[in-house]
């Protein structure tokens, strides 16, 4: 993924999944906070139930073709040479083994969901998650130790944000009934997939730090001032998205309160008023 598409087409599909899914919590919430439980995948409601699999057939699909992308478009189709793994590709052979992870968890899934070959609790599938995301934890960890200076930096924060997608998807699976775990798991998949982009178009696109520059397949900066000013414009760009997920949370539950919340959403808001 060291390259610019190869930070957008991960970053769209954590994206979109992770907005359907604070959409979707807060929206079953404010409808049945009685009944609200944890979902590992949310249905689209509507249109005759025909786009009801749609988030999974997203991640299914949208990790085959970000799968064929680093495992053979980016390989050139060079798996061995000598006998051995091609050694200049090995992080797409990296890649590949976490994309495949994601892949296998929406197949599960789906499987669970509309055959009755595999069926499982959400808990499970939870846990399931928390795996294809830990696989994810030490891709990136042992990227972040290997790739130093500011790339090693973006990487670093990416680890955090992927730390809270596994704690959360854990949580899901131990407290089933818990809006704000199910919330800070969309919220957690929504961060991680905007740090991709960021860190696409600020590595790899126009708004690279002044002082540092793209030389290779490395990130080099002129001196330990330009990259600890990179470092701290890295720190701000993460505040800013925080800031703004959580405001786009805030807009999306009062709009779904005002909406079609639940009478005792709405009194509860009430007497606090």
């Amino acid at each position: 993924m060291g390259s610019f598409i190869g930070h957008v087409l991960p970053g769209t599909l954590f994206f979109l999944v992770g907005a359907w899914h604070v959409w979707s919590s807060v929206a079953r919430y404010v409808s049945d906070p009685k009944s609200f439980h944890v979902r590992v995948w949310s249905p689209v409601p509507g249109f005759d139930g025909r786009l009801k699999y749609l988030e999974l057939y997203l991640i299914v699909i949208g990790g085959f073709i970000d799968l064929c992308v680093e495992l053979l478009i980016a390989t050139h189709f060079t798996f061995f040479v000598h006998g051995v793994l091609d050694p200049s590709h090995m992080n797409n052979f990296e890649h590949s083994g976490m994309l495949l992870m994601f892949f296998i968890f929406g197949v599960i899934t789906l499987l669970s969901e509309k055959t009755s070959f595999l069926p499982l609790p959400q808990g499970v599938s939870c846990l399931i998650a928390a795996t294809a995301f830990c696989v994810e934890y030490l891709l990136f960890y042992f990227h972040s130790t290997t790739h130093k200076g500011l790339e090693g930096y973006y990487h670093v924060i990416l680890v955090l944000l992927i730390a809270l997608c596994i704690s959360s998807s854990v949580a899901g699976a131990l407290f089933p009934t818990s809006f704000p775990v199910d919330l800070c798991n969309g919220i957690g998949i929504t961060l991680q997939g905007l740090w991709f982009y960021q860190t696409a178009f600020t590595l790899y696109g126009p708004m690279m730090p002044t002082g540092c520059r793209l030389k290779g397949d490395d990130i080099v900066c002129h001196s330990m001032d330009y990259q600890v000013r990179g470092e701290l414009l890295a720190n701000f760009q993460l505040f800013m998205l925080v800031f703004g997920v959580l405001v786009a949370v805030v807009v999306s539950y009062v709009f779904s309160v005002s909406r079609f919340g639940h009478s005792h959403c709405v009194s509860l808001h009430a007497a606090d008023g």
